[in-house]
């Protein structure tokens, strides 16, 4: 589970990570979908690309005290994430996850 300790929110119920160079390489890429409180944390993180998805998806970054260092809301296939230097993960959700678990720039989360 992740949560916004913040914000008192949850922001997905089931994780899976992504922590060797294979399956940070691989992503969610190959998905048809990506249901409602699912998230993939993606380590070593500071940016993501688009390239091949089949879905949009929102895409908070965070530092290595799990602070809320960028947000990334309905990046649509093809596009590519900003850099933010300042991260250390990614955490990969639906499209919609960011607004309705109210997640802003410096929010502490856990996980």
């Amino acid at each position: 589970m992740i949560a916004n300790l913040t914000r008192g929110t949850t922001i997905a119920s089931r994780v899976k990570i992504a922590n060797n160079s294979w399956t940070r390489m691989k992503g969610l890429l190959g998905g048809a979908d990506f249901p409602p409180g699912e998230a993939l944390i993606i380590t070593h993180c500071q940016s993501i690309h688009m390239f091949f998805m089949k879905f949009s998806i929102d895409v908070i970054f965070c530092d290595s005290q799990n602070k809320v260092v960028g947000l990334c809301q309905d990046i649509k296939p093809f596009y590519l994430s900003p850099v933010f230097f300042k991260a250390s993960f990614a955490i990969e959700l639906p499209s919609g996850t960011i607004a309705a678990s109210k997640t802003q720039l410096g929010d502490q989360v856990q996980y």
